[in-house]
């Protein structure tokens, strides 16, 4: 509704900007549509300062051309509606009451919100809500890198991804760093198993399945070699772990708190409205 509104005020006010009949004084009209014209005074700001001569041409015969275009459907609908079909009277006074709530409302936000939200707000959410927290896909916690198929690190990188010793995973982060096309070491966050896909060929048809079965993967293309440890995995329809719903749910508080803020404003206003009797029903 209000983008609507929106649309027909700036179509208003596109309607009532340019005067009917000649302006006096000397300048001259640049396009005419029944009674209503386009002066150079107009046109400005349509072109940018610097804009090359060609463009500035071309920019201002489209500007022209649509502004003939609009001016003319106006022209149309103006002919074709009755007196009542063209009262707007009610609706621009909808959209400024609306407007004018909206940008005391967003700046009551603005000023008031408490947008810090604790650890201990999201993992209390996260407890009570858990079935709204449902997987829409699989996930995966894991290590992999891609190498050159010859690198002759392969075997010590392999090794070093079974074990999870702060030492090796140290080593395996330097020669990661040192020999790796690429690979991702940070096996405490959550992946999306697609978006894995998308970075290693592994085929498969099944995904959970797949990811039942495999945990530690090894395979080779004509360029490269794959090696990836997946520790851990969740299937699609199960819980969401938490530390992939931070953000979501972060968000979910301060929404409430915004909406809880806005409830109150109105609740007071209505109430001191009340107390102060400013208002009557007949």
């Amino acid at each position: 509704m209000k983008v609507y509104l929106l649309f027909f005020l700036a179509a208003f006010f596109l309607l009532v900007s340019c005067q009917k009949g000649k302006r006096s004084g000397s300048e001259h009209p640049l396009a005419r549509v029944h009674d209503i014209f386009l002066y150079e005074s107009d046109l400005a700001g349509v072109v940018l300062p610097g804009t090359p001569s060609k463009d500035s041409i071309d920019i201002v015969k489209n500007f022209i051309q649509n502004w003939i275009r609009q001016k003319l459907v106006v022209y149309q609908a103006e002919n074709n509606l009755n007196r009542n079909q063209k009262d707007f009277a009610k609706e621009l006074e909808e959209y400024r009451n609306s407007l004018i709530v909206y940008r005391y409302e967003s700046r009551l936000i603005k000023e008031k919100l408490d947008t810090v939200v604790t650890q201990k707000q999201i993992e209390d959410y996260y407890n009570q809500n858990q079935g709204n927290f449902e997987l829409k896909d699989n996930i995966v916690r894991v290590l992999y890198v891609k190498l050159k198929v010859k690198d002759p690190s392969i075997q010590k990188i392999k090794s070093l991804l079974r074990s999870d010793k702060p030492a090796d995973r140290q080593k395996l982060t330097q020669l990661a760093a040192a020999n790796a096309v690429n690979s991702y070491l940070d096996d405490k966050s959550w992946l999306f198993f697609n978006d894995l896909l998308k970075e290693i060929p592994i085929k498969t048809y099944d995904q959970e399945d797949y990811l039942q079965n495999h945990r530690m993967i090894e395979f080779s293309d004509d360029s490269f070699t794959y090696l990836i440890n997946i520790v851990e995995f969740k299937i699609k329809e199960g819980l969401s772990p938490l530390s992939l719903e931070m953000d979501n749910i972060k968000n979910i508080l301060i929404n409430k708190r915004k909406t809880k803020l806005v409830n109150d404003m109105e609740n007071d206003v209505y109430n001191q409205a009340l107390k102060n009797k400013d208002f009557e029903t007949f």
